[in-house]
């Protein structure tokens, strides 16, 4: 998993409440045995036409969209089922940052386990951000993990909350399997102490 230490990078901003996981990956792109490789589906039922070309109204397919890495998105992102594969295809397609009012609790969970930084801000603030992407062109916002802050170059600046485990294996780039070999040594000596004959 990348480490996560300070992030800028260019908005795109989804003006979508509730924009759940068969959106964010559908369905029928659930077979691949790979982590990576969603990224070209990602919210392949908006982004493409029903004769398969890209809808050029999508918010991801518009010129000034291409190569950002943030996602600004309403209320309850990443609700329905538990998939994991909706954060896989997020960070496969280049989203390092998603920003929102609300999460949905398992989505969130499963942003910090593959190496993106969920963050959680109050109405006022999204609707603040919304705004500015429509103000400055080629808008970027820079999340600082180390300082728990998020800050755009037009003097917008405030504090985000994340616990210290989930920014401990961010900053670190610590998976549950990272976190597990931390203690390599303590598991090799309790296997040691516990062979036939030991």
């Amino acid at each position: 998993m990348n480490p996560f230490t300070t992030h800028t990078g260019l908005v795109v901003a989804m003006d979508r409440a509730n924009v759940d996981t068969d959106q964010i990956i559908p369905k029928q792109f659930l077979k691949r045995i790979e982590r990576t490789g969603f990224g070209e589906f990602l919210f392949w039922d908006w982004r493409k036409k029903p004769d398969g070309s890209e809808d050029p109204d999508f918010e991801l397919n518009k010129p000034e969209a291409q190569g950002a890495s943030v996602l600004l998105a309403r209320r309850n992102f990443g609700s329905g089922s538990s998939r994991e594969h909706a954060p896989w295809a997020l960070e496969d397609y280049g989203f390092r940052v998603i920003v929102a009012p609300s999460f949905a609790d398992i989505f969130y969970n499963n942003c910090f386990k593959n190496g993106m930084l969920p963050i959680v801000l109050g109405e006022d603030h999204v609707e603040e951000l919304f705004q500015r992407t429509e103000k400055h062109p080629e808008y970027k916002l820079t999340a600082d993990l180390h300082e728990r802050v998020l800050t755009d170059d037009h003097g917008f600046e405030t504090p985000f909350e994340v616990d210290d485990f989930r920014r401990h294996c961010l900053i670190n780039g610590l998976d549950h399997i990272s976190l597990t070999l931390e203690h390599e040594h303590k598991i090799s000596a309790y296997e040691a102490s516990n062979e036939p004959g030991a």
